[in-house]
């Protein structure tokens, strides 16, 4: 079970650090799709939250999109991304007549030789994707508030993938799908519910990717001495939002944090200057970092201890996005 950790004492709300909390762990799939999250009873005895509290929890969870609620049963994580918008339309068998027989007679085959409908699935998909590649785009969107999420997405895509990428703002993803609805978007699972509003009725694909689960950054978090100072820094704004509010439920009063976006070079100067230990949640935010660390030499005693994320996006999820998009 996911440990979350509610400060009593803070000024963040406890139903914003426990609906913070466990999106996280939804996000970074330490609760994947089907998973029965605790009942209200339980987490209360591990919170000291009220029931009635999770309770509203649970519901801002649900009218999200991320969870549902089955009646006797629980609260499960859904299912989001890969491909439920891909999903033909009825429109589209009155259009073309023969495609219905010509789909169900090459499934019924594949199901003879073997493939469960899931590999099938996987097939029609792989040779569809691989021949729109050559023209269809791959859009990365996220909303325009937070645009250096997508820059990060789009960094780590390209050097995976091997191919070019579009960012697109999600307030101009309508506008840019009317224009062309071939190809694929991608968002963080922050945003699918989003996208998938936009895109579902062009029948255009959206894909999740989850985010990396930073492990080993919380490990650390929860053994720094009383009193540090953790500086933050990060192109988005989402994760230094998140860190913040994951930080402060985990240790309170016990440490100061301090945040900066790269660009920010007035904060940034900030905490370089005041942060024992620096967390650099991406690796092109590192470069200002090291520059702004060699720029304030002079007025420090001893440069920030730094530690530097391994990447943004979930490995497990780079690999299932090849596969989708016909490139493994």
């Amino acid at each position: 079970m996911v440990q979350f950790h509610i400060q009593p004492d803070s000024d963040i709300p406890a139903s914003t650090q426990l609906y913070d909390q466990i999106w996280f762990a939804i996000a970074s799939r330490q609760y994947p799709p089907g998973y029965r999250l605790p009942s209200t009873r339980q987490l209360a005895m591990h919170t000291g939250l009220h029931r009635n509290t999770i309770s509203k929890v649970y519901r801002q969870l649900e009218d999200a999109g991320v969870v549902e609620a089955l009646p006797g049963s629980g609260i499960y994580v859904r299912e989001q991304g890969v491909g439920e918008s891909a999903r033909p339309q009825s429109a589209l068998w009155d259009e073309f007549p023969q495609a219905r027989s010509v789909v169900e007679s090459g499934l019924d085959e594949l199901l003879r030789q073997g493939c469960s409908l899931n590999q099938a699935r996987e097939l029609f998909l792989a040779e569809i994707d691989w021949r729109l590649r050559c023209s269809a785009r791959v859009l990365v969107t996220v909303p325009s508030q937070d645009i250096g999420a997508g820059q990060l997405i789009v960094r780590e895509l390209e050097a995976a993938l091997k191919i070019p990428l579009q960012l697109v703002p999600l307030e101009e993803l309508d506008a840019v799908l009317a224009q062309a609805r071939s190809g694929t978007v991608v968002t963080s699972r922050y945003f699918i519910n989003e996208a998938e509003a936009i895109a579902a009725p062009k029948s255009v694909r959206v894909i999740a990717v989850d985010i990396y689960d930073y492990k080993k950054e919380l490990s650390l978090l929860k053994d720094l001495p009383q009193g540090t100072c953790l500086g933050m820094v990060s192109l988005s704004t989402g994760i230094l939002r998140a860190a913040e509010v994951i930080s402060y439920s985990l240790r309170g009063d016990d440490i100061l944090v301090m945040t900066a976006q790269t660009e920010d070079s007035y904060k940034l100067g900030a905490v370089v200057r005041s942060a024992q230990t620096i967390v650099v949640f991406d690796e092109a935010s590192l470069p200002t970092v090291k520059k702004t660390i060699a720029a304030a030499r002079d007025d420090l005693i001893r440069p920030p201890h730094l530690v530097v994320c391994d990447n943004y996006i979930g490995e497990k999820s780079i690999t299932l996005l090849k596969r989708e998009l016909g490139l493994d």
